[in-house]
């Protein structure tokens, strides 16, 4: 009697099924190795079977990029939302895994195409661009107004079951917005100098609706585009422009010579009324000291009257003696010297008398 005993593990079908399991069995493998009439085994249901098995994985496994989540249905009914990578659902239907990308920014224009785009609402259907575009501004005047709405999808769940066709709705409701925003201003405000403030406006009264409707779309941008008045005018509004852009030139012009000319002016005047002050300092210090100078003369003269008379001779004398070229000296008390008579202008004689 051998003692050697089968694994745990293994599978006897005498020992592990019941009796009448285990003639089911054996019949179905027996059926499998009968040949056909034509002599080959009969191995179509196993090729119906592995063709099954096929079909099951192959719908049973879905990739989602890693821009994207997938929206999970079972029978149509909402499941749960999958992240971005490989990932396995019931197949045959049973699961099905719509692909919404929450992290690629959407764009929609407005009154022009771009070329290749892959999204049909992201410009307007057949050629209904230009209706998008005519616009009438505050004070009863037409426009053409190009712009660009960015979005994303922020809640995938309400932008595919709240609803219906969201990106549709989206382009509606950026139409209505921007004509009530522009309906709102001058056409002066709407081409010059109010494109800032009409795309920030715009831009919440969009998210605003877009919250209101429950579309899941979180509105990123809003930029204004062309902005030209109709055809039958633009030529005449555009001479409009080049005067006011003139006049807007000429005007700078006249502000950069103001600023030129003006700062230099008042430099100069404040330079002129310095030196008038310098200058009349200076005159009246150097009276102030003639004054205090002739006051201290006057105190000695009148203490010393000839002595004083004489200095200030002597002191006169010799500041203008050294100026003379040449110099006769003659004393009034000699008799036997004969008086010249010089006639050069720049000489001089004295007497001595003329101290007296």
């Amino acid at each position: 009697m051998s003692n050697t005993r089968p694994p745990r593990n293994a599978w006897d079908p005498n020992n592990d099924f019941p009796s009448g399991l285990n003639d089911i069995i054996n019949k179905g493998l027996s059926f499998f190795k009968k040949p056909s009439a034509d002599g080959n085994p009969r191995n179509i249901f196993i090729i119906i079977v592995l063709l099954l098995l096929g079909v099951a994985a192959w719908s049973s496994i879905y990739t989602i990029p890693s821009d994207s989540v997938a929206v999970v249905q079972r029978f149509g009914k909402y499941l749960k939302e999958v992240p971005s990578g490989l990932h396995l659902k019931l197949p045959f239907g049973i699961d099905s895994a719509l692909i919404v990308p929450v992290k690629r920014q959407l764009k929609q224009e407005f009154g022009f195409k771009t070329p290749g785009a892959t999204d049909p609402y992201q410009s307007a259907p057949g050629n209904n661009g230009h209706q998008e575009t005519q616009m009438v501004t505050g004070d009863l005047n037409a426009a053409l107004v190009e712009w660009v709405v960015q979005y994303r999808v922020s809640d995938p769940s309400k932008f595919l079951f709240e609803v219906r066709n969201p990106s549709q709705t989206l382009r509606y409701v950026s139409e209505s917005v921007m004509r009530e925003v522009v309906g709102d201003r001058t056409v002066d405000e709407v081409i010059t100098i109010g494109r800032q403030e009409i795309e920030s406006e715009a831009l919440i009264k969009m998210q605003t609706l877009s919250t209101k409707y429950a579309m899941g779309i979180s509105i990123d941008q809003v930029q204004l585009k062309n902005i030209n008045p109709p055809r039958p005018v633009q030529e005449s509004f555009n001479e409009v422009n080049q005067a006011q852009q003139e006049k807007e030139k000429l005007i700078n012009e006249a502000r950069r010579d103001y600023n030129k000319v003006i700062p230099l002016a008042l430099g100069e005047k404040d330079q002129r009324i310095r030196e008038a002050d310098g200058y009349r300092l200076k005159r009246i210090n150097e009276a102030e000291g003639d004054v205090a100078r002739f006051n201290a003369l006057l105190t000695e003269y009148s203490k010393a009257p000839q002595v004083t008379r004489r200095r200030i001779y002597l002191e006169t004398m010799e500041k203008v003696l050294p100026n003379i070229k040449s110099k006769v000296i003659i004393d009034t008390a000699t008799n036997n010297i004969l008086p010249l008579l010089n006639l050069d202008s720049g000489s001089i004689t004295m007497k001595q008398g003329a101290q007296k």
